[in-house]
């Protein structure tokens, strides 16, 4: 009787959810938004050199089809007519850019991620270029000049890759960000498939004003991206095209459902969280840190080191709302790299085992400053540290420390967002990956010295890009008025510690930041040179003689 029940259910919309370690589709009821059932593929990342991140895009698309496949399964195995399905939405890790072919519907080169580094000789020549009072790019795309954003990336795949030159100048040629990619091929790619991107991923290239919602002519010229291979840029809410996918038998099921959801993964986390009114935030906890905070159909421009930023526009005819964000590059990729470069964990979730043994970092510090520094300081120069090490430090006390760090680094664009706002948050929504962990949580409360507030159902990335879709012109299988939007239930975590600590481990970790910053010379150490190692502080060799010795102490079984 249950399974029958559960075939009856009302209209159903799927989620793509494409982030930068995994990629996951999943299908929810409308009427009530309800996870009924998801499928997940982890994404390899591969690092060529020293700072370059890539990943293979057909090898995203492919988990895409695997995801969209496996998922179509268990939802007959749930007796779930997957016919339901009335409307799919895309979310996407923003920024990493792609070039591909529309000929052939080949990747001309791999995606180069939003991480990645390599664009920082660029950005140094470029940033010269702009006068010193009339930042332009700012002041037209609320984003610094920065190696995090698409613009940069493009300009150096332009440069380095003949493929790509070759096929510009034959008119071959089409870029997009990772959303871009996946409409068009799956909307029939050569056979069609639709070139477009929302307006959510198009104001993180740095080619896009966000005032007039269109690509910039002087933006363009002045990264010198030729605007013919640029996707046409629609709302977050909209029919772009039908799914057209008839060679992957299982997924094949949901041919001709409208593609109509399209946000980037925070803004769809945005979305997701409910944060509709002028004042609401939301921090995302996945490979980066991410904290929005809705402005209303206002920029607000940061006088402290966050971006101005498109929020959504949930429709064509809809107003476009905006955001203030504060970026971090590194949370949940610490623990990938206690993983798989320390090798002191075997499973992400070890980390949290690990760091309840101790229950304390015991005055040992890590700043993961793998790219350099996000927001508020954007500095790209700065470099990971781990300090405050002593003989009695062990594995237990760095995972600590790991955590400590994502807390510490929400806590640095929180109060930038306070000071920008002027109207302290009370409390902090949190989501994504990460907030599974209890230490974390109880970590990050404590840091922060309010209470945060977890939805039960965390997927709030997957959820947004559904509530686009079935919110869509066409599609209205899903309302977002209010009176119709469905109550979630939260867990809540509050400050267990004193606020006098509070600030002594903040400012004890502003201290270790201050150490991580300035460590790359000029030099490249792709060169080979070996005369780099002169210009680099003292603070290195120690730190690294003191990783080594805890490397040895741990293989060797010592305590």
């Amino acid at each position: 009787m249950a399974a029958a029940k559960k075939a009856v259910l009302g209209p159903l919309v799927g989620a793509v959810d494409q982030g930068t370690s995994s990629t996951r589709f999943l299908v929810f009821n409308s009427k009530t938004a309800e996870l009924l059932s998801h499928h997940q593929v982890e994404i390899k990342q591969e690092f060529p050199r020293e700072g370059w991140v890539e990943q293979d895009p057909k090898e995203i698309l492919h988990s895409v089809y695997e995801c969209v496949e496996k998922t179509c399964e268990k939802l007959g195995q749930l007796n779930i007519d997957i016919s339901n399905i009335k409307a799919i939405g895309v979310s996407n890790q923003r920024e990493t850019t792609v070039v591909w072919d529309k000929l052939t519907g080949e990747p001309l080169y791999n995606a180069v991620v939003w991480l990645d580094l390599r664009t920082q000789s660029t950005v140094e020549s470029l940033s010269k270029k702009i006068p010193g009072n009339n930042n332009f790019v700012k002041s037209k795309t609320g984003l610094p000049i920065s190696t995090y954003f698409s613009a940069v990336k493009l300009r150096w795949i332009l440069d380095n890759v003949r493929k790509v030159q070759k096929a510009v100048e034959e008119n071959r040629a089409l870029f997009g960000t990772i959303d871009s990619w996946l409409i068009w091929s799956l909307t029939g790619g050569v056979n069609g498939g639709v070139h477009c991107t929302d307006v959510t991923n198009a104001s993180r290239t740095m080619l896009f004003n966000i005032h007039s919602l269109e690509w910039d002519k002087e933006l363009c010229e002045f990264f010198g991206i030729p605007m013919e291979i640029l996707p046409n840029v629609r709302s977050s809410s909209e029919i772009y095209g039908l799914m057209k996918i008839s060679h992957s038998p299982k997924a094949g099921a949901l041919e001709g459902v409208p593609i109509s959801g399209c946000l980037g993964d925070q803004s769809a986390a945005l979305v997701g969280q409910m944060c509709f009114q002028d004042g609401q935030a939301k921090n995302t906890y996945g490979t980066g840190c991410f904290l929005l905070c809705n402005t209303g159909r206002k920029c607000v421009f940061s006088e402290h080191g966050l971006l101005t930023t498109v929020a959504y526009k949930l429709g064509r005819d809809k107003p476009v709302f905006y955001a203030l964000e504060g970026s971090v590059a590194i949370a949940g990729a610490v623990t990938r790299w206690l993983k798989d470069n320390l090798g002191i964990i075997k499973t992400s979730e070890e980390i949290e085992k690990l760091a309840k043994e101790v229950g304390t970092s015991y005055g040992c510090y890590f700043v993961p400053a793998f790219s350099g520094l996000y927001a508020p300081y954007w500095d790209p120069s700065a470099r990971g540290i781990i300090c405050g090490l002593t003989q009695f430090t062990n594995k237990c006390h760095i995972a600590f420390a790991a955590l400590e760090a994502v807390c510490f680094q929400t806590r640095e664009i929180l109060d930038a967002m306070n000071r920008d706002c002027g109207i302290p948050l009370s409390h902090l929504q949190v989501d994504g990956g990460m907030t599974c962990n209890k230490i974390l949580m109880q970590l990050q409360a404590d840091i922060l010295y309010i209470p945060v507030v977890k939805p039960s159902m965390p997927e709030t990335t997957a959820l947004g890009a559904a509530m686009a879709a079935g919110a869509a012109e066409g599609v209205g299988v899903w309302s977002l008025e209010p009176e119709d939007l469905s109550a979630v239930t939260m867990e809540r975590f509050e400050p267990q510690i004193n606020a006098e600590e509070s600030e002594i481990r903040y400012s004890t970790w502003k201290k270790a930041v201050m150490k991580s910053m300035g460590w790359v010379t000029t030099q490249s150490p792709e060169s080979g040179d070996p005369s780099i190692f002169c210009s680099l502080p003292l603070g290195f060799f120690i730190v690294s003689s003191m990783v080594m010795l805890i490397g040895a102490r741990y293989i060797s079984g010592i305590p």
